[in-house]
């Protein structure tokens, strides 16, 4: 049975997820990840947004690049994941003010627009998990979870907090994050931190769904 050790491990809290509605945004390096784990793992009503398609330089780090290059990214995870809904959309700033997040249970943000990360904290806080920057790092194990206002050691989400604290926001929600400073100036990843924010997502996404 497919769920067999995933129901052994959460017990009646499994039947949780048959119903549990998340929308993910960004199916990069991160989010592909997060997908995999979501499915793998009972949750079947996701819908992924993103507008992208897969090239060569996303192999190091993105799952089924090297299958589907050239091809967009949602419909290709699509056609690997029965019952995923995929929207070909930018998500920018303009996206999130008009787009009805009311039907999801679950928000999880893995694109790395800084303007579009702060209309989702301020449209959808409650619902929101966000991964800040994962490329840069070697290391995992720095990789943690908390509110926005106490993560640290990431360039990244320290404008996200500077531009959210200029518009007055002060509520919290999720983020995952590293520590590690990071090692290079360009755009330089790795899948096994790229891939472990993407699996932390998920377990934070699979806890929320079940109450823990």
């Amino acid at each position: 049975m497919r769920d067999e050790r995933t129901k052994l491990l959460l017990g009646e809290d499994f039947s949780k997820l048959q119903n549990f509605k998340v929308l993910l945004l960004g199916v990069g390096g991160v989010g592909g990840f997060c997908l995999d784990c979501l499915y793998r793992s009972g949750i079947r009503d996701i819908t992924i947004v993103d507008f992208d398609t897969f090239d060569a330089t996303n192999q190091n780090r993105q799952m089924w690049s090297e299958l589907h290059q050239g091809e967009s990214k949602v419909e290709a995870l699509k056609s690997r994941y029965e019952g995923v809904v995929a929207l070909t959309r930018k998500i920018d700033e303009e996206w999130v003010e008009h787009f009805d997040f009311t039907p999801y249970d679950l928000v999880l943000d893995a694109i790395d627009d800084t303007k579009a990360k702060i209309a989702l904290a301020q449209k959808c806080h409650k619902k929101l998990i966000s991964s800040f920057g994962s490329a840069k790092r070697l290391d995992p194990t720095k990789i943690e979870v908390g509110d926005i206002w106490k993560s640290k050691g990431d360039k990244f989400g320290a404008k996200i907090r500077y531009e959210l604290r200029k518009r007055g926001f002060k509520k919290k929600y999720t983020v995952i994050y590293s520590t590690e400073p990071a090692l290079c100036k360009a755009k330089g990843s790795f899948v096994g931190v790229s891939g472990a924010f993407g699996l932390t997502m998920c377990s934070q996404a699979i806890q929320r769904a079940i109450g823990k």
